[in-house]
């Protein structure tokens, strides 16, 4: 049977996004904050979101994992940008959204090489290739949002 890949696209580049957050915190000594942390758990949802899509075998189940897709990459454009227009002139993170979530799951403690914030949201404003860390997050949910979109319209199997 015929899968679209589009769901499993968007599953594997949600996955890369995680990877490359932790190939800038592990590598290049990067250290997150929490709302670099907060959009690594967006990411992880809307890898399983697309997974879930790319296995239903129901065209509403699709449609619901795509739909879910698209309300997280919003989630995370939200985040991304206050993340760069409010937080990182912060110089402390401390209880903010993003801190009181991932504490609230538990996140920072069972998968702390992961899920741990470790630096401020001013010490965390960093730049890759010029651009803030934050805009390459951000660009990557605004086009898997824009893949949901797609495999939203595209008529079923």
């Amino acid at each position: 049977m015929w899968r679209d890949p589009l769901p499993g696209l968007i599953t594997l580049a949600s996955a890369g996004a995680i990877g490359a957050a932790l190939v800038s915190q592990h590598v290049f000594g990067m250290e997150p904050c929490p709302w670099c942390v907060l959009q690594r758990l967006i990411f992880a949802l809307i890898a399983l979101a697309g997974l879930a899509a790319w296995t239903a075998q129901a065209r509403l189940l699709r449609a619901m994992g795509l739909g879910l897709v698209l309300v997280l990459a919003l989630l995370g454009v939200g985040a991304a940008l206050w993340q760069h227009f409010v937080a990182a002139s912060s110089t402390s993170c401390n209880l903010t959204l993003a801190d009181r979530i991932i504490a609230m799951l538990g996140l920072d403690a069972s998968l702390p090489e992961i899920f741990q914030p470790r630096a401020s949201c001013a010490d965390a404003a960093v730049d890759l290739l010029g651009l803030p860390y934050e805009f390459w997050s951000l660009a990557m949910y605004l086009l898997l949002g824009a893949a949901a979109l797609l495999g939203l319209r595209r008529p079923g199997r």
